[in-house]
């Protein structure tokens, strides 16, 4: 009997002894277990779906506040922001020309000054053919403008529309009194503020540009001086990534933008079309915004070529363009351009639009390279950070 209770007596003893389970994953509630309740996340309306969502909407708010006044920032400061972009687009794209320069021996500061000075070089001969070809061309072209304008109010007086001449030359006065009017005064004097503001755009892109060929590299680890080690590896790679696509699709949409203006051009000459120099130049620019720059254009081109030939040149010139960019959007861009720039026509087209909103003619010039660059960046920053993932998961070897 004094044996069955002293038994009984140890089996109560490590029952109350038993250790209580601790709770993973929150050493505070291990160690003293009676907090549990008072830890637990008190209910409130944040804590809610609704009220998920309603935190999330005010983060989405803030930051598009912070994109807009960034965006606010580039527009004001464009005098600087617009330089140094164009800089960059055309050092990435005589990259290749810099290196083979280098590897040569070539010193840095020489290889900058021979690649800018061959880039003047073209830009200025070209200039000077334009110019030459616009001056010899151009009384002709106006006389031609004349006879059209002149056998349009024509039509227009003779015509089923019941025009007189009253009519029309009430219609003359109202155009000599909106261009002498206060509002054309008023652009007179923004078109001389932005032709200050080109000139020294100019000026700061030609000094930025010797720069970026000389120290391009150089400048972009500096850039990355306050970035911890892990992080610099991975922007070094973004970087040469971001010039690899710009250079890549600059050169080829220069590629493809040449044989456009070269076929134009030639159909321009053998159709007797005047400045079909200037027009074909006219091409290579605008070959540059995808999508509208080659159709518009060639449109231009079309429209001269009805003023000084009449509507069967006209029409002849229109269906050259049309083959032209089927022909440069189904063979030439993938060929030339490959894996340059691949996105989507849909982001192309957003881009565009929203490039031409915020800078005009100049922002849907470069909004494509920009996106292609900035999707470029994103791609590779996450290459690397899922490469590093996969290392550390794998463990040492």
């Amino acid at each position: 009997m004094i044996r069955r209770l002293r038994r009984a007596k140890s089996t109560t003893a490590n029952d109350d002894a038993l250790p209580i389970e601790p709770v993973v994953g929150d050493p505070d509630l291990a160690a003293n277990p009676g907090s549990a309740a008072a830890a637990a996340p008190a209910p409130g309306i944040w804590r809610d779906s609704f009220g998920r969502a309603a935190i999330r909407a005010v983060q989405a708010i803030v930051l598009a506040g912070a994109g807009a006044v960034v965006i606010w920032l580039l527009v004001t400061l464009r005098l600087v922001v617009v330089p140094l972009v164009i800089a960059a687009i055309i050092a990435s794209a005589v990259s290749p020309l810099m290196r083979a320069l280098r590897v040569r021996g070539v010193p840095a500061a020489l290889s900058a000054i021979a690649a800018l000075v061959a880039g003047l070089g073209v830009v200025g001969l070209l200039g000077w053919l334009i110019v030459a070809a616009v001056r010899d061309e151009w009384s002709e072209l106006r006389d031609q403008a004349v006879e059209g304008l002149e056998e349009l109010e024509s039509s227009l007086v003779e015509g089923p529309l019941s025009i007189t001449q009253a009519q029309l030359q009430q219609g003359r006065e109202a155009v000599v009194e909106l261009l002498s009017g206060e509002e054309v005064r008023a652009g007179v004097i923004g078109g001389a503020v932005l032709a200050f503001e080109v000139i020294v755009g100019l000026f700061l892109t030609i000094v930025i540009l010797f720069f970026l060929l000389k120290d391009g590299p150089r400048i972009w680890r500096f850039l990355l001086t306050p970035v911890s080690e892990e992080h610099r590896r991975r922007l070094l790679l973004v970087g040469e990534r971001a010039v690899d696509v710009l250079g890549g699709y600059v050169r080829g949409t220069a590629i493809i933008a040449f044989v456009d203006a070269v076929i134009i051009g030639v159909a321009l000459l053998i159709l007797q079309v005047p400045l079909a120099l200037p027009l074909a130049v006219l091409v290579f620019l605008g070959a540059f915004i995808p999508l509208a720059g080659a159709t518009i254009s060639g449109a231009f081109a079309a429209l001269v070529a009805l003023v000084a030939n009449g509507w069967v040149t006209a029409l002849i010139v229109l269906v050259i363009v049309v083959a032209v960019n089927q022909i440069e959007g189904d063979v030439l861009a993938p060929v030339v351009l490959g894996r340059a720039v691949s996105l989507h026509p849909l982001a192309i087209l957003l881009a565009l639009t929203g490039g031409a909103i915020v800078a005009g003619i100049l922002g849907a010039l470069l909004a494509v390279p920009i996106t292609a660059v900035v999707w470029t960046a994103i791609t590779a920053w996450s290459e690397t950070g899922r490469g590093r993932g996969d290392l550390a998961r794998a463990g040492p070897t």
